[in-house]
């Protein structure tokens, strides 16, 4: 069984509002992100964690969507790594699988999660992320160029990320001991000594952070066919 943990508790400060509740094709985002899991007949459990103070406008959204996956809305912490927590402390007994994903991705398909599924099977870990393509470069404390980066092997990490079930509890287990600061699942799981499979992801999966993301994914949608 595969439980996927919406990750939707950020402050969106960089936006400016809150992102999640943006109109992108006719459906908030948070809508959009949570309709691909639905969609997905892999997932059998959704549990979206939240900001405290919204939890009752995203229990309307599950409502309205009709998003029968969803069986808990529950708060999240005040850094991401808090949210996961509080998502693994409610999955189901039978949850032999566990996706994360960010909630401000609302391009992922069920066919990317169905695939990223299939290579965590194999290999007990797997996430999607980008080549990086562009040139890049160090900055010294002016904002000098001090010097380059080789970007052969370099990827840009994206959610969902998929793991075994006792690998991903057992990461976060290790992180709280060691009191860690993580950034995603990988991370956890990197300081176990676990190997994780990169899945490079060709397609749009845009994280919505700034407001020009939403146009951007605004025209994606305009192209992407009707499934």
């Amino acid at each position: 069984m595969l439980t996927a943990i919406i990750v939707a508790a950020g402050s969106s400060q960089r936006m400016g509002f809150d992102k999640l509740f943006a109109v992108l094709g006719g459906k908030t985002v948070i809508a959009r992100t949570l309709d691909a899991f639905e969609r997905a007949e892999c997932v059998q459990e959704i549990i979206l964690v939240g900001r405290e103070d919204r939890l009752t406008e995203l229990q309307e959204i599950v409502r309205g969507a009709e998003l029968r996956k969803v069986r808990h809305v529950i708060a999240g912490g005040v850094q991401r790594q808090d949210s996961v927590r509080a998502g693994l402390s409610m999955l189901a007994p039978e949850a032999s699988y566990v996706a994360v994903h960010d909630a401000a991705r609302p391009l992922i398909t069920q066919d990317q999660i169905e695939r990223l599924l299939a290579d965590c099977r194999v290999h007990g870990a797997a996430a999607l992320a980008e080549p990086i393509t562009d040139t890049l470069k160090r900055g010294d404390q002016d904002s000098f160029v001090c010097g380059g980066v080789d970007r052969a092997g370099l990827y840009a990490m994206q959610t969902p990320q998929i793991f075994s079930r006792d690998l991903l509890v057992d990461a976060y287990e290790a992180v709280a001991v060691k009191r860690l600061s993580i950034t995603d699942e990988v991370s956890a799981v990197e300081h176990l000594g676990a190997r994780v499979l990169l899945v490079p992801n060709e397609e749009f999966n845009i994280k919505i952070t700034y407001p020009r993301d939403l146009l951007l994914a605004q025209s994606f949608l305009d192209r992407r066919p009707v499934s």
